[in-house]
């Protein structure tokens, strides 16, 4: 009987002889796993032409290691492959959903296995962190006696989550989010593959929707497939994927909201309107107002305070503590005394300075984030309090601003991608006037360095 990865008797294989309605009834991404290390994208640093997997691959050693990185990004996958490549009894197990004791017993068996075969057998261990301390010691003498080879998977970094007895014994290879263009060529073979793909369903889709599921995978490997077998599920066979059905795909459902209460809504807006054009008598009416018609006022509260953070701002940074304080006075008063509080903010907030600066950059992240990738954080400003993540380059050339002649260093903050990107922009009202000027000496000294840094 043929085996499988497992290298045991397949029960899911994907064969040419599968029925249609099993693969109908599989997942696109366990479709489309990479049988090959030729079908697999991604992670050059570990499968390229000099990387630490590809080696083993080659025909290198196979020791017990650690697999760590996001989800998504092929750590199950190149644990099977190694099993098939090594041509080894793989046995995958969930730290979730497995207890200790089915390991253990898999232990035992894998030690028999040995004594008959004189191999080992590959014991995948999925999100390993899962385990405890006495749960992790009892994989120890078996990776010892070399009756098993522990590939652990994990989303946690390994210095914290795996106990050190056993990380001493093992190799870890960090694999990274998947790059754009590796996302964007997995769903293109996607499309193209008729055995396990959606090629038989003919739908046309763009280079820039394929870009766009990309982006929204944000590294993730199985979410980009999930995006486009739902995308699928909504087209006609022959038909032309449109923008609208991707926009559902990413958003999923609608949240629906009482439409009734328009009036509510027309009063809430006159407010914050007559706040944000500074009209200090229009504020105060329509504040008045909601309060008669029996809104309730810490309902106004909050929405005070968003408007101070929203159209105030570093303008006036009083307001955001003022707001606050007024929703405390009347949480503390109590109508008809505490609505004072209220009407005193609302004037308040009515003839500060306003700047909406901060919202402006915050909507403009959220966009950035949106629309764009998920970059990772650079490791210079990592912190690595073992020596296992000094030896990955976490925290190299990092600099302690306090240590810094007036606290300043020439060191980049923002992804490598999103270098020199500004999305705070002070206005020239209030106090935000003299955060511009700050801002300003800031970026000059800043540009100094890197110039003086540069000529060295």
């Amino acid at each position: 009987m043929s085996t499988n990865l497992f290298g045991e008797e397949p029960a899911h294989e994907m064969t040419p002889t599968t029925s249609a309605a099993a693969m109908q009834h599989t997942p696109l991404a366990e479709r489309m796993r990479p049988r090959t290390l030729e079908e697999f994208v991604g992670q050059e640093h570990l499968v390229g032409e000099d990387g630490s997997l590809r080696r083993i691959f080659a025909g290198g050693e196979l020791s017990s290691m650690i697999l760590w990185g996001p989800p998504g990004t092929g750590k199950t996958t190149l644990a099977r492959m190694l099993a098939a490549r090594a041509d080894l009894v793989f046995r995958p197990f969930s730290a979730v959903l497995s207890g200790i004791k089915e390991v253990r017993l898999a232990m035992q068996e894998a030690q028999r296995l040995r004594r008959a075969s004189g191999k080992p057998t590959l014991l995948f261990v999925d999100e390993i962190h899962r385990f405890n301390k006495a749960q992790q010691d009892a994989f120890l003498p078996f990776v010892e006696s070399g009756d098993i080879l522990l590939v652990g998977a994990t989303t946690e970094n390994p210095s914290f989550e795996v106990v050190g007895p056993l990380l001493s014994r093992l190799t870890v290879h960090v694999l990274k989010p998947l790059a754009e263009e590796a996302l964007v060529q997995m769903l293109r073979m996607a499309l193209d593959d008729e055995e396990r793909g959606c090629a038989a369903r003919k739908v046309e889709v763009s280079d820039n929707q394929l870009a766009a599921m990309a982006r929204y995978a944000s590294g993730d490997g199985r979410r980009a497939y999930v995006a486009l077998e739902a995308a699928m599920h909504r087209c006609d066979v022959g038909a032309t994927l449109s923008d609208d059905i991707l926009e559902q795909v990413f958003a999923g459902r609608a949240l629906l909201y009482d439409k009734s209460g328009e009036g509510h809504y027309d009063l809430i807006s006159a407010l914050h309107k007559s706040v944000r054009s500074s009209d200090p008598d229009a504020a105060l009416y329509w504040l008045v107002r909601m309060l008669r018609s029996g809104e309730d006022p810490l309902f106004l509260a909050r929405r005070l305070v968003r408007m101070a953070s929203e159209d105030i701002g570093l303008a006036d940074p009083n307001a955001l503590k003022l707001a606050v304080a007024a929703r405390d006075a009347f949480h503390f008063l109590g109508s008809p005394e505490g609505e004072l509080a209220l009407g005193e903010l609302v004037v308040y907030l009515a003839v500060a300075p306003k700047s909406n600066a901060v919202y402006k950059a915050f909507k403009a992240i959220d966009q950035e984030l949106a629309s764009g990738y998920a970059h990772e954080v650079p490791h210079h400003l990592r912190n690595a309090p073992t020596s296992m993540m000094k030896n990955l380059g976490w925290a190299k050339g990092q600099k302690y601003a306090h240590d810094e002649e007036g606290a300043l260093t020439e060191m980049s903050c923002l992804p490598e991608a999103l270098e020199g990107k500004r999305f705070y922009q002070p206005t020239q009202y209030g106090v935000e006037a003299r955060i511009a000027a700050r801002l300003e000496e800031i970026r000059a000294e800043v540009a100094r360095r890197r110039a003086e840094k540069d000529a060295d």
